[in-house]
Parts: structure tokens; sequence; C-alpha cells
């Protein structure tokens, strides 16, 4: 379960911000909140803004520090983290390192992870382990060499550290090399959290899982599609990895290979009533699908995992070739206590100012990213930052600049008087 997250010099983000997932004093729409470990949070986010004002790349900053805690096993010695974009807007920032921190509840136990970085090395690095209402660090680091560790396992750690190269976290190569209280923290990274930038491609294990006729999925996919008014009848997906033949090749003096490639085929079935009012099966291949089909097929596994064990799904633009109202119903999906009985968490932005309703969100849970066009940074905050009332009509205030966060479009005419 996240807590909070903040980023800072990376991307449009020089200042630090910080996108919370705590709930706020307020009574409304008590659904799409839950209590654990004493910690009151809620279960969904969206966040708004003109284009170009740092809706991404939050989102990207997200993905840039989930993927460095999951690859720095696999970083060779003097690997660049060509990932890390500072803010280069500023001769103070884009020679500096970017910042991460994420809180957050892995097996019962609340996180506090620091990291500090740039494409050559970590600079600072932290973990704090809340085993009572008091944080315990686990370790610290600076200067990229120097820690400081919990007393307990001092000698233990020192050896890790010894192994561990200065672009590498040291939360990876500690878990790696065993390190049972770094375990928990790095397998919530691993596991427990996913960014996704569209939903046009499917993943292979679920490829995989749909071939190997799983049918809780294939059961949970259909109700997907019919619940959102597309009525298909059955599905059928082949999954087949093949070698390329001839395909070796040489890296380092060792024969790597054979190359894979894969053929994948994915029938849905149709039942229409014609009209003799019969009914009959018409099957489409994927390809001829619309694109919000397809989404709605890619998204269905992702969902499915969502509601039998907890996760932390984080979307940009989640409204892409989908319909508001099938973006209204997922958000619904998941402030449901029945259906989300494991508590997951979304997270996305949009344009669809539709969804811009205090009868679905809580006025903590909608968020804001602008620009300054002098200084190129992007800040981000929430709507109760503002007096808002429970009643306003929040999309007709967001429509005429109320919260900020819009495009200021000037007038055709201004284009044409201009030389």
């Amino acid at each position: 379960m996240l807590i909070e997250f903040s980023v800072k010099n990376f991307l449009s983000f020089k200042e630090k911000v910080t996108l919370s997932l705590e709930k706020v004093i307020g009574n409304e729409n008590e659904e799409n909140t839950f209590t654990f470990n004493n910690e009151e949070l809620l279960k969904t986010a969206v966040i708004y803004g003109a284009n170009a004002s740092g809706k991404s790349n939050l989102i990207k900053a997200f993905t840039t520090a989930i993927l460095m805690v999951r690859n720095s096993s696999v970083i060779p010695l003097g690997g660049k983290w060509d990932i890390l974009k500072p803010f280069l807007f500023s001769e103070d920032t884009n020679n500096s390192p970017s910042e991460f921190e994420f809180i957050f509840i892995a097996n019962k136990i609340k996180y506090r992870y620091f990291f500090s970085a740039d494409e050559d090395k970590i600079y600072k690095e932290s973990l704090d382990a809340y085993y009572s209402q008091k944080p315990t660090n686990i370790f610290t680091r600076k200067n990229t060499t120097e820690y400081n560790f919990i007393n307990s396992d001092r000698k233990t750690l020192e050896s890790i550290a010894s192994k561990n190269t200065e672009n590498k976290l040291f939360l990876t190569s500690a878990t790696t090399w065993n390190y049972e209280k770094t375990k928990d923290a790095f397998l919530w990274f691993l596991n427990s959290i996913d960014t996704y930038g569209s939903f046009d491609s499917m993943l292979d294990k679920d490829l995989i899982n749909y071939s190997n006729n799983d049918e809780d999925l294939k059961k949970f996919t259909l109700k997907l599609l019919k619940e959102t008014d597309i009525f298909i009848k059955d599905l059928r997906v082949s999954y087949e990895e093949r070698d390329v033949e001839n395909s070796s090749f040489i890296i380092n003096n060792q024969k790597q290979g054979p190359l894979k490639t894969k053929s994948v085929k994915i029938a849905l079935d149709h039942e229409i009533t014609d009209s003799q009012i019969e009914k009959k099966i018409y099957t489409l291949d994927f390809e001829d699908e619309s694109s919000g089909t397809k989404i709605l097929f890619a998204l269905a596994p992702i969902l499915k995992r969502a509601f039998e064990k907890t996760k932390i799904i984080i979307v940009d633009e989640l409204e892409k070739s989908l319909h508001p109202a099938l973006v209204k119903y997922i958000i619904k999906l998941f402030n449901n206590e029945k259906l989300n009985t494991k508590n997951s968490q979304l997270i996305f932005t949009t344009h669809a100012i539709s969804l811009l309703s205090l009868d679905l969100f809580r006025r903590d849970q909608i968020w804001f990213t602008e620009k300054d066009v002098l200084t190129g940074n992007s800040e981000l905050y929430p709507l109760d930052s503002f007096s808002v009332r429970k009643e306003e009509n929040i999309e007709k205030g967001y429509i005429n600049g109320r919260y900020g966060a819009i495009p200021f479009i000037k007038d055709i005419d201004s284009w044409l008087e201009e030389k």
C-alpha cells in the first residue's frame, strides 16, 4: 500500500513535490478510503493538468525509481542509469542528483525508502522500518560509500556493503545477499507496484495464462467485457514461442542464443441475433476488434491481480480509447469494498473532465499539475488546498480556471493579427 511518493530534480520537477494517498479530514465518500495499521488511506487518486504540465513526468518518476530498484542487481560496474533525467533548465540542478522517496506498507510493516542518484552513481540512500510508532533505521548511505547500519546487524551489512558498487542501490544488493530486513521492502517494489503508459500490448505472462485456458481469468475477462456493454461469448488465445534457426550470437567470447520468436493468435466469439431472431456465433480476430475492446482485454488480467493481491496500479491517461463511462466504472471497481477486498490502489492521469465530480471522488483524491511557463518548473497540488465546498461543481470550477492546471489558449484572431 502506498502512503506517499515524492520526487525532486527529475524532468520538469525542479523542486520537491509529493503525491499523498493519506486521507484528509472529511467524511464524504467513505467507501473511497480504507484503514490499515492505523493508516487512513485512499483507494484512488486522479491527476489533471494541461498538456506538458508534468502529469506524464510524474508517472515517469514512479517508473524510473521502481525500475532502478528492480534492476540494480544487474547493472554492470560502470554502467549508467540512462533513465535518470534531471531538471535541465537550471545550472543548480542539471548536474545534481535526482531524489525519490516512497512511504509504503509491505507485509504489514510501514517503510520509508529514499535515494538520490544521477546516471553514474547513488549518492544517498536510506531505509526506515516502523516496527513500532518510532522508526528503526535499517541503513543510511551518504557520499555514495559511507554507510551507517542497524547495530544488531552491523557486521552482516558491512560485509554486503564491501561488495556493493557505487551505481547499485543497497536495498537491492542487501536483499540479493539474503538480508531479511530489506526483503519485504524490496519485494514491494518488485511485485506490488506497477506503472503503465498504455494497454496497447499485453504482457507475455498474461497471454500465456489465457492460452493455458485459465478459466478464472477467462471468466473475469468475459464478465468485465459484458459489464461494460461489450458482449463477447467466448475467447481463445494461442501463444507459441519458438527458437529462431541459426540465430546464435557471441557476447564476451561466449555463445548466446538462440533468439526467440513468438506467435500469438486471439479470437473472440460474438453472439449475434439475426433478422430471424436466431442467435449465431461470429468469430473475429483480435486485430479486427475495437480499440476499447483490446484495451479492456489487456486490462482484465491486471485488474484481476489487483483484486486478488494488494497492488498499486499507476496509469498515464487511463482514458485512452476508453469512453469516460468505462473509466468511471473502473474507478468504482477499485472503490468497491466487496470487490477490492485487498485494498489495491489506482493512481492515474486524465484529461476527462467529466470525471471531475465530488460524487465520484473526495477532495483529497484530486490532484493537479501546473508548469510555470517562465521557469519550466512543474508543481503538484491537491484540490483540497483550495476552499472547496462539498456541493461545489468542481468540473465547472476547473474549466473556469479556478484551480489552475488548464491551458490558456489565445483566440484565433490573435494568431491572424500576428505578423
